[in-house]
């Protein structure tokens, strides 16, 4: 029991009356300082903590309304076949995929909108970690390809937000095949001359950073995001060395020279506008 139990809910039931049921999850317990924050302070802030700016995990569709304009539109993306081994472990793979989509309520891992950030078109892909771990699939290859020929088609930069625990090993191959695939596509982006910008949230792991997430023209990430291919752990049993402090953070990385910045989440799009208007400002003509 804390004063959490013991005072605070006891006095919000006084105040909103006996007949009336208080929500149970009017508070959140912050992962980094262990603070209590009230959970609309908590949703107003992006999911920041307040008192220690501990970035937490956002959902795609968070992530999207908090980057683009108002009136932004969500595409509908290609359907991959489900299932394509029929694997089963514990439980079938289309059971697990059936309830992360119920969860969800979206197809896959990853949600594209486009629109305008400041007033500047973008396409914008973000993934959802709570979608089975943001692992990258059939169906994630095609959301990624998929945006990338809409960023060509609108003339648009192409920005995506990646969380992901990589490749997704109940598709096997399948999945292996879609590194190369997002590959391609990010090469698409490029060769329009349109700007391709990733922004590495916590964490990006695996197939993923193997791939297309370290192919931007601008490498971004959000405040101690957790980035690399294998887990430290694994790492440390490979090499036999014990890993610096904070190695694989967003932090460690930009000091080291992986990232060109790492942005506070409350300064993201206005971050992302600044840099679309430079990418995209025609070169000046030569006074002759």
């Amino acid at each position: 029991m804390n004063w959490i139990s013991e005072w605070a809910l006891p006095k919000i039931k006084t105040l909103f009356g006996a007949t009336r049921e208080v929500p149970e999850n009017l508070w959140h317990k912050c992962p980094s300082c262990e603070q209590m924050i009230f959970q609309t302070d908590l949703e107003k802030n992006l999911r920041v903590c307040t008192h220690c700016g501990h970035h937490m995990r956002l959902s795609a569709m968070a992530r999207l309304d908090a980057t683009l304009d108002e009136g932004w539109q969500r595409i509908e993306l290609p359907r991959a076949p489900a299932d394509p081994l029929r694997f089963k472990d514990q439980r079938r793979y289309a059971e697990r995929l059936k309830d992360a989509q119920t969860k969800s309520g979206m197809d896959d891992a990853v949600t594209v909108g486009h629109g305008t950030i400041e007033g500047q078109r973008a396409v914008v892909a973000a993934f959802e970690f709570a979608f089975m771990g943001g692992s990258m699939g059939a169906g994630v290859g095609e959301a990624i390809v998929a945006a990338a020929r809409l960023a060509v088609l609108q003339d648009s930069p192409l920005i995506v937000f990646a969380a992901s625990g990589g490749a997704r090993m109940q598709e096997g191959a399948v999945s292996l095949m879609q590194m190369p695939r997002t590959v391609i596509a990010s090469q698409m982006v490029k060769d329009a001359g349109l700007p391709f910008i990733v922004v590495l949230c916590d964490p990006t792991t695996g197939g993923v950073t193997a791939s297309f997430a370290m192919l931007g023209d601008v490498q971004m990430a959000e405040p101690g995001a957790l980035i690399g291919f294998a887990g430290a752990r694994v790492i440390e049993q490979t090499v036999r060395e014990k890993l610096p402090e904070g190695f694989q953070r967003a932090e460690y990385l930009l000091e080291h020279g992986i990232l060109d910045m790492v942005v506070k989440r409350g300064e993201m799009r206005a971050t992302l506008g600044r840099l679309i208007r430079l990418l995209r400002s025609e070169p000046a003509a030569d006074a002759a």
